[in-house]
């Protein structure tokens, strides 16, 4: 029984982390002036509107998936350049932002700790969900966010070729050590810093 409670925590948990990158991406995209998402229906807090079932079950399972993209019409932003930057960021900055509240939660209310089971396990993974979405949609690797930052700046007939074997080299910082062993590196050093704010 417990072991069930803790993955049905563990699935809320990704949900949540999941439904909020993808909101902020079609969040900040429509304020700029690009009606897709909305036309889209992403721009909604159901996460059943963003979850990619094959993607999440694979996050499950090996803790490597995604969810759906949210598509957007960069031309549709008075700089498309700098509009697809900025919706690209919104989705790791509001992970950033949501464990940070997670942080002010329990901090604000150390009372529950106590009062309310399961209350710190919750707060404290969905604060390791968040900074490790976040961190991971950083890398400048296609198709995760930062690559839409990095990519600016290559030349253009360059682009197509980083796009192509974007996955490829996801897949081999996954199950590389010395490269995996980094990105758990980068995962707490940021955790940490997080719970120290």
């Amino acid at each position: 029984m417990a072991e069930l409670i803790g993955i049905i925590i563990v699935v809320f948990c990704i949900l949540i982390a999941l439904t909020v990158h993808e909101f902020a991406h079609a969040l900040t995209a429509d304020r700029l002036g690009d009606p897709t998402p909305r036309l889209a229906g992403r721009l909604t807090l159901n996460p059943v509107k963003h979850i990619d079932p094959f993607g999440f079950i694979m996050l499950l399972l090996v803790h490597f998936g995604w969810a759906k993209p949210v598509p957007i019409n960069p031309y549709n932003f008075k700089d498309p350049d700098k509009g697809e930057i900025l919706v690209s960021l919104a989705g790791p900055f509001s992970n950033i932002l949501f464990a940070w509240l997670c942080v002010k939660c329990i901090k604000l209310f150390p009372e529950l700790i106590l009062g309310v089971p399961l209350y710190l396990g919750i707060m404290t993974l969905l604060i390791q969900i968040n900074i490790n979405l976040a961190v991971f949609n950083l890398l400048p690797i296609p198709p995760l966010d930062g690559s839409h930052i990095f990519a600016r700046f290559l030349p253009y007939e360059l682009r197509a070729q980083f796009e192509q074997y974007g996955f490829l080299l996801l897949y081999f910082i996954a199950i590389f050590p010395p490269t995996s062993q980094l990105l758990m590196l980068l995962f707490d050093s940021a955790q940490k810093l997080i719970l120290s704010l």
